[in-house]
Formats: C-alpha cells, structure tokens, sequence
C-alpha cells in the first residue's frame, strides 16, 4: 500500500514542529496536520528550559532563539518581580548557584518558538496541512489510516505511523484508546490582560491570599483559585468569571473589562501508560498533562520529540537495531513522571490555610541552602535526569544530556553544536578508528582534548543523550556496544 506519508503528525505546535523536523533531518517524510487556520497567539508558555535550548542549538537555532531572550527575560521580571526560577512560586532559584550556571534556558513566548520552528521545519521540506481536523483513525499491522475533515470534505489520510502532539485533549489518544491516568484538578489558574475599572483600591497587596493568590498589575490580573474548578475549560474567558475568581480568594468585588490575551489552565496532572500503542504514538501535552508551575511544560514536550524523531526515522528507515522505537517510551516515561510527581508538590505547597503558609515559610529558608538551590534548580530545568540504558557504563556522564561541549580539533576550538545540524549521532575522540564500521551514520571527530573535567572521548546521540563516554582510558568495547546498541551498522 502506499502511503500519503512516512509519519503523519498531528498538531503544530511546537513538539510536532519540532518531531516532523526531526524525522525530515534523519531521512523520513512526515506530514503535519493542524485543525487550526492560522497559529494561535495564545501566550500558553513563556520559555523553553536549558535541554531544550540545546537541543535546538543543536540544529543551529541558537542564535535565532537566543534574539529573543532579552525581551523575554524582561516580561518574566516583570510579571514575576524576580529573574529568579522558582518551586511553587517561591522565587529562589538562583542560576548562579546551580552546578553547571552556563547552562541556561531562554524566555521566548510559544507564538514566537512557533514561528521558529515552523520556518525551520519547512524549510528542511516538511509540509503542513492547516484546517485539518482528525477525526477517525484505525491502524493495522502495516499502516494507519486517518478519517480527515478539511476546507473541500472529509477524505482519508494513511501512513506507516502516527504520532499525536495535540495537546492535553488529545483527539489521537483518545481514539486509539491509550489510559489516561491521574489526578483530577485541584485549583485553576487565571491571566488575563484586563484593566480594573472598579474596585481595585480595596483590593490587598498582591500575593497569597486567605482562599488563593492574587497577582496584578498595570494591565494584568491573574488567580490561583481554589474554590472553582470550571466544567469547560476549553470556553473562552469571561470578565465575570475573572470578577467571581477574585471575589472568592480575596473577597473583593471588582469590576474588570478584558483588553487582550486570557488563560485558563488547572493543575491535573495525568499520563499516558505507555507513549506507543503499534503504529500511533504520543508526544508532548498528548502524553501527559500537569500543573504549569516552573514552567517545565514545553522543555519536556521539546525534549520528547528530539527523543522520538531519530527513533522513529530509523524505524521508518528499516534499519532500527531492535527495540529502539520502544526505548523511547522507557526513557521518557519516567522523565514524565517526576514532572508530573514535582508539580504536585508545588500545588500542595500553593494552598491556602495558615498550615501551608508555615510550611513555605520553612521550605523558602531551606531554600537559602546551596545543597538545596542545586537540587530544586536540577529539579525544574532536567539537567539531572539521566535515562537508564541497557547496558553498564561506569562513567557518570552515561546516560545524561550532553552540553555544547568546547573541544580541540588540531588547532582549532569547535563547538559540538557545528557537527550536529545534520542530525547524526557525533563521536568525539583521540582516535576515532574504533567506530569506523559506522562512519556515515555517525559523525567521527578526531579531538586534541575536550574542555569538560574526566572527558576525554564522547558520543552524542541525535537527542543529546551522552551514549558512552570515556576518561584518560576510553573503554573501546563500551563504545562499540553503545553504537551497535543505537545505530545498527
């Protein structure tokens, strides 16, 4: 049978841009469908974490999102009131303390990453298929065929897989039938751009609140609010429903008109049991929803679709060595899970009640503590994470994701991030003999000495995961069993 497409994805946001650019880079043809006509300007998230803006770095977008890091830095101060990160609006998280202070992410609005994204994305030939909107899909063992209603009817759509990154309400998962466990809300977050044209002289200083949490501003209003879950909340948001929010966390009675962008999000946290069911996959929102606190939301969709696509690619390919497509729900998956499991705590730590307010007051001094600073700042940005791999490896590096490491090649300085816009795994080493049988399928870079303390010889898969890596002794067999592990000869 042919198909209209190697790998349908669904949704164009930012983690199916990202995926199809990806599976375009290591050989494969996606289609990216959207039920939308044009991107949405909703200001869903303000930034990308330190993995994810490396991992666009790695494609040589660093520069490009780096131009908007200033803007975004100023708005976050200013809505904020710190250039701190934070734990449960706690705003502690001091960068310069952290382990690796130079690993940093970017404050970039999601429209803009769109835009970003979008332009790399078809640039490199992906195309996308605007008013698309799924509505049927059934797979067997060779394809899966999409029900589509589009502008000129409703028509069939098929390929060798699917991938679902259309957000927390994913249609893709609901119609392949993935469990969706988890959590239900317990408190609903309100912004909007508004100005208060009554009232606002009685209402307290900004900040916790009896029953929530209030912040405002010169054209800003936003809610924690405990004591209102709404039944839609995909309805747009109302000045009243932003009015009756306000009443009840601080009991003022205001009278507010809306003058641009609003947001309504909850704190449920839910997650698909496995990201893969045959043919269908999920990435992004579509695999797994939680509490937006620290702002961890986009860096963990980003990071799934650098960890699916060259995956998948070589899936499509033929020549994946077994059980890779299935790593990625083995690596992933627990990624997922501490998010979900930290933005718990962190909505815990929001509630009202003067027990919750003792509590902070003791995790904000423990905070001060430098151990602690370094463990929350891991925490939120994932730098700590490193992903279980199936064989053992006794160097510590093994496992994590690989900073854009500065290293002599003869007599010159490169950066990793010049041999990686190709998307091939990068093999850097005294002596790259080793890893000839695979050249062309991996980037092999003869090194001088790479400036990271105990690394002497690395090799970086497509997604940045460090797959081996060797001290003053590399362990040759090690680097043998991780290539044949991830890319077959």
């Amino acid at each position: 049978m042919t198909h209209d497409a190697d790998v349908i994805v669904v949704g164009a946001g930012p983690v199916g841009l990202l995926l199809a650019a990806e599976l375009r880079l290591a050989g494969a043809v996606p289609l990216v469908l959207e039920r939308l006509a044009a991107p949405s300007p909703q200001r869903k998230a303000r930034g990308v974490g330190p993995l994810a803006a490396e991992a666009l770095a790695r494609r040589g977008l660093g520069e490009r999102l780096a131009a908007h890091g200033a803007a975004g830095t100023a708005d976050k101060a200013r809505d904020h009131g710190s250039e701190k990160g934070h734990f449960s609006a706690i705003f502690k998280i001091d960068p310069d303390l952290q382990d690796e202070p130079d690993r940093r992410g970017v404050w970039i609005w999601q429209p803009e990453l769109e835009v970003l994204l979008a332009e790399y994305a078809t640039g490199l030939g992906v195309e996308i298929r605007r008013e698309h909107t799924v509505t049927g899909l059934a797979q067997d063992d060779d394809t899966v065929t999409l029900t589509v209603v589009a502008p000129h009817g409703e028509h069939r759509l098929s390929a060798g897989h699917v991938v679902g990154c259309d957000g927390g309400r994913s249609t893709v998962r609901r119609l392949t039938g993935f469990a969706f466990p988890g959590t239900a809300p317990t408190m609903t977050t309100r912004r909007a751009e508004a100005d208060i044209l009554e009232g606002a002289d009685r209402l307290p200083p900004a900040g916790r609140q009896p029953r929530g949490i209030l912040h405002y501003g010169p054209g800003m209003l936003a809610t924690f609010d405990y004591g209102d879950t709404p039944e839609d909340r995909e309805a747009p948001l109302t000045a009243e429903e932003l009015q009756n929010s306000v009443r009840r966390v601080t009991g003022v009675d205001v009278t507010v008109a809306i003058t641009g962008e609003t947001l309504r999000v909850t704190d449920h946290a839910r997650q698909a049991a496995t990201y893969r069911r045959g043919r269908v996959l999920l990435a992004g929102d579509a695999a797994h929803v939680h509490s937006p606190m620290g702002g961890q939301g986009l860096n963990l969709g980003l990071m799934d679709a650098a960890n699916l696509g060259w995956k998948l690619a070589a899936e499509v390919r033929g020549d994946a060595p077994p059980g890779l497509l299935d790593s990625y729900t083995g690596e992933r998956h627990p990624v997922g899970a501490r998010v979900l499991h930290n933005t718990r705590a962190q909505s815990a730590l929001l509630a009202p009640g003067p027990h919750t307010d003792a509590l902070r007051d003791v995790f904000s001094d423990l905070m001060d503590l430098p151990e602690v600073n370094r463990r929350l700042g891991d925490m939120m940005s994932g730098l700590a994470d490193a992903y279980d791999f199936p064989y053992r490896s006794t160097h510590p590096l093994v496992g994590r994701h690989c900073p854009d490491l500065t290293f002599k090649a003869g007599t010159r300085e490169e950066h990793l991030s010049r041999y990686t816009r190709g998307g091939l795994p990068v093999l850097l080493a005294p002596d790259v003999r080793p890893a000839g049988p695979w050249r062309g399928r991996v980037e092999l870079v003869q090194v001088e000495s790479i400036a990271y303390d105990g690394l002497d010889a690395v090799l970086v898969r497509p997604d940045g995961a460090i797959a081996w890596a060797g001290g003053a002794e590399p362990d040759v067999e090690g680097l043998e069993t991780a290539l044949r592990t991830w890319f077959s000869r």
